[in-house]
């Protein structure tokens, strides 16, 4: 039986929780899923992150909610996976919602937003969308 894609996992949990306005939700991490969390953040789709468990690496993501109770994402999708890599060159970086949302692309200088890889000129795989 293959590992499960904690990525996935995160991004599953994170999605059905603010589907049903929940405030927060535990999540277990490794360092792929810690650097996307810290981009959600960055870019406004969560309140925060804290650590729960050094043991399990697990943490709490505490989620955002405009002034109706909508939820900051509306769509969060895992493109590449382990049995389907998705790399892009860093003229084919996807455009998510007509630059609306945000793509995160692992590349060589680490897990940064599709923004941040545009400027940099750095192509890579595409781990997932937000918007």
């Amino acid at each position: 039986m293959s590992r499960s894609d904690m990525i996935a996992d995160a991004l599953t949990a994170i999605m059905n929780a603010s589907k049903i306005k929940k405030e927060n939700v535990d999540i277990m991490i490794n360092s792929v899923v810690k650097s996307i969390l810290e981009i959600l953040k960055k870019e406004s789709y969560i309140e925060n992150f804290q650590a729960l468990d050094s043991k399990y690496n697990k943490m709490r993501v505490y989620l955002k909610y405009d002034q109706e109770k909508n939820p900051a994402i509306t769509s969060l999708k895992r493109v590449s996976r382990p049995g389907l890599r998705v790399y892009v060159k860093k003229d084919k970086i996807p455009i998510v919602l007509r630059g609306q949302g945000i793509a995160i692309l692992s590349t060589p200088s680490g897990i940064i937003s599709s923004k941040e890889a545009k400027e940099k000129g750095l192509g890579g795989e595409v781990v997932c969308s937000i918007y």
